[in-house]
C-alpha cells in the first residue's frame, strides 16, 4: 500500500501543475486580456464607444500591428491634417498630440486606452465634417433646420468594414456647392498670403466721371477682386463703371454703376471678412447634408429670391420679400414639402397681429381696418357695431380675423403651402413696389413672391399641358380653390451670404439678421482659425 502511494504522489502532482499551466492564462493571453480590460474601462465614459466594443469583442480597430490597422491610422491622421481645409477645428482634434500617444503607448492598458482615445477623436472629426461643428438651434432660435445626424456607433462600424480613405473621403457634403466653397475658400487663402486686395477706397462714395486718389484706389480693388482688366487709368470711365456694375450685380446691390456709400463698404471689405462668410456657408451646407430633392424650391433668405431647381440647375428665379428683422418677424430655416396651392386665397390674420396690431385700433375705433371680417369661434361674421372692444386684452380677445378673396388681400391671389408649425408659406401680394427695393425684408415672416403667376405656371406644368389657363380659369372665379401638387415638391428656406455660381464671381449677400456673425463667432470659439496660405 505504502509502495503504491509513493508511486501515486508523483503522478498527482504531476497533474495538479499541469493543471496550474492550462488554468492560468501565459504571457500573450494575459494581454490580451489586459488590453481589452483597459478598452472596457476607458469606452465605459461613452455610450456610443462602449455599446461598438462590447459587440466586437473589444477588439482593436486602431491599435493593432497588422496592415489594416496600420492603415486606419494612417487615413486618420491624414484626414486630420486636412481638416482645416475644410473649415474645421483642428485644435479639436490635437493630431499631434495623437501621433505623440501612437509613440508612446506601450503596454496593453496604455494601448487600450489610445484605443478609445483614437475611436473618440475619430467620432469628433467624422460627425463635424458630416453634418458640422455646431448645433444651429444653440446659434439663433430661428435656425430651425433638422440637421441629420447619424448614429455614432455606426460610423465606427461602418468604418471597420470600410475602405479607411474611402470611408473619410465620403464624409464630406457631397454637393458642388460645397465643393465650390472649399475651391474658394482655398483661393482666398493663397490671396491673403499675398496680402489681399490691397489699400481700401478712402472715400465715402464715387461717381461716374471723377479722378484722383480715391478712384485709383477702386480701380485697384476692382483689378484685384477680378472685376476689371488691369489699367492705368484714373477716372471713373466707362470702363469703370461696368466693372462697378458686375461688382454690385454680384454682391446683390443695385446695378447702377455708381459707387455709393452701400457698395464702397462692400468694395472695402477685406479678404478675411469675405473667408468667414464662406466658411460659415460651408458650416451651413454640413447642417444641409442631406437629400435635397430631384425638383424642390430654394428661398435664399439674404438673396432676396425664390429659385425652382431642377436636377440642380435653376429652371425657375423670382424676387422675394422676407421677414423683417425685428421682433418675432425674421424668416426661420427649415425644411418642408410644398403640398398644394391656393387660388383667390382668404388670409386668416395670425393672433400675434390680431392682438398686437389691430385690437389697439379696434379699440380707438371700432371700424377700424373694415377690410377685415371679425369672426366668432364658429367663423360667423361678427358685427362689430355691437362689440366693446376696450375690455379685451391680448388674452381674453375672443375673436378671429380673415379678409375675404380680393386683389388688395395680404396674401394676394395665390399662396404656396408646406404646412408647417411655424405658419410660413410662400404667396403673393399686393405690395408691389417693395420688389424694386435693394434690401427687401419687410414681412411678418412669409416670403412674398414678385412673380407669383409664373411661379404657379412653372409648378402646374408637371400636371397639366395648359398651366397658365388651368391657373387663369381657377382665377376667374373669384372663389377660393384649393389645388394639390400631384407630386408634392421639397422647400428649402436657406440662408447664404456666400455662395457660388457656376460661372462667374463667389456671390456675396449682407448678413441681414446677424446670424452669420454669431455662427463665425460660434465657430472661432470652438477653434476654427482664418489661415493664410503660399503658394
Amino acid at each position: 500500500m505504502t509502495s503504491m502511494l509513493r508511486f501515486q504522489m508523483p503522478i498527482l502532482a504531476i497533474l495538479a501543475m499541469v493543471f496550474a499551466v492550462f488554468a492560468q492564462p501565459n504571457a500573450a493571453q494575459a494581454q490580451v486580456t489586459a488590453f481589452k480590460q483597459s478598452v472596457a474601462e476607458a469606452a465605459a465614459r461613452d455610450k456610443d464607444i462602449a455599446a461598438f466594443y462590447q459587440a466586437n469583442g473589444y477588439k482593436s480597430i486602431w491599435v493593432g500591428r497588422t496592415g489594416r490597422d496600420r492603415s486606419r491610422r494612417a487615413a486618420l491622421m491624414k484626414a486630420l491634417a486636412a481638416a482645416p481645409n475644410h473649415g474645421l477645428p483642428a485644435a479639436r482634434y490635437d493630431a499631434a498630440g495623437l501621433q505623440a500617444k501612437m509613440k508612446a503607448a506601450k503596454g496593453p492598458r496604455e494601448r487600450g486606452q489610445l484605443e478609445v482615445e483614437i475611436s473618440r477623436v475619430f467620432l469628433q472629426y467624422a460627425r463635424d465634417l458630416q453634418t458640422g461643428v455646431l448645433v444651429p438651434s444653440r446659434i439663433d432660435s430661428a435656425i430651425v433646420r433638422q440637421v441629420p445626424y447619424r448614429d455614432r456607433t455606426s460610423y465606427l462600424v461602418n468604418f471597420s468594414k470600410s475602405s479607411p480613405a474611402g470611408f473619410f473621403k465620403a464624409l464630406a457634403p457631397k454637393t458642388m456647392e460645397y465643393n465650390a466653397l472649399m475651391k474658394e475658400k482655398l483661393r482666398m487663402e493663397r490671396l491673403l498670403a499675398k496680402g489681399g486686395w490691397g489699400a481700401k477706397i478712402p472715400a465715402k462714395s464715387l461717381k461716374p466721371g471723377q479722378s484722383g486718389n480715391s478712384v485709383v484706389a477702386m480701380r485697384n480693388r476692382l483689378i484685384a477682386q477680378g472685376f476689371m482688366k488691369r489699367s492705368a487709368t484714373q477716372t471713373y470711365d466707362d470702363a469703370m463703371t461696368s466693372a462697378v456694375q458686375q461688382f454690385q450685380l454680384a454682391h446683390g446691390l443695385s446695378p447702377d454703376g455708381v459707387a455709393g456709400p452701400g457698395t464702397i463698404t462692400e468694395m472695402n471689405k477685406t479678404v478675411q471678412t469675405r473667408m468667414q462668410s464662406i466658411i460659415v456657408a460651408m458650416e451651413r451646407e454640413r447642417w444641409f447634408n442631406q437629400e435635397r430633392g430631384r425638383r424642390h424650391i430654394l428661398v435664399n433668405i439674404p438673396d432676396f429670391t425664390a429659385k425652382v431647381m431642377d436636377s440642380n440647375k435653376v429652371t425657375f428665379e423670382t424676387r422675394s420679400v422676407v421677414g423683417a428683422n425685428k421682433d418675432d418677424r425674421p424668416t426661420p430655416e427649415f425644411s418642408d414639402v410644398m403640398e398644394f396651392m391656393v387660388i383667390n386665397p382668404s388670409w386668416y390674420v395670425p393672433r400675434s397681429i390680431v392682438t398686437k396690431e389691430y385690437l389697439p385700433a379696434l379699440k380707438r375705433n371700432s371700424n377700424a381696418v373694415r377690410h377685415i371680417e371679425i369672426t366668432d369661434s364658429k367663423g360667423r361674421k361678427v358685427n362689430r357695431s355691437k362689440v366693446n372692444f376696450s375690455k379685451y386684452t391680448e388674452k381674453t380677445f375672443p375673436f378671429a380675423m380673415r379678409q375675404p378673396p380680393s386683389k388688395g388681400n395680404a396674401l394676394g391671389l395665390v399662396k404656396f403651402m408646406f404646412p408647417n408649425r411655424y405658419n410660413i408659406y410662400l404667396h403673393d401680394t399686393p405690395a408691389k413696389n417693395l420688389f424694386g427695393r435693394e434690401v427687401r425684408a419687410y414681412s411678418h415672416g412669409c416670403v412674398r413672391l414678385a412673380d407669383p403667376f409664373d411661379f404657379a405656371y412653372t409648378l402646374l406644368a408637371k400636371q397639366t399641358g395648359d398651366p397658365k389657363g388651368f391657373f387663369q380659369a381657377k382665377l376667374a372665379t373669384g372663389k377660393e380653390a384649393r389645388v394639390d401638387l400631384k407630386d408634392p415638391v421639397p422647400v428649402h428656406i436657406i440662408y447664404r451670404t456666400a455662395f457660388t455660381t457656376a460661372k462667374g464671381h463667389t456671390q456675396y449677400r449682407r448678413d441681414i439678421y446677424g446670424r452669420d456673425a454669431r455662427i463665425w463667432n460660434a465657430l472661432s470659439k470652438a477653434g476654427v482659425a482664418l489661415r493664410a496660405v503660399q503658394g
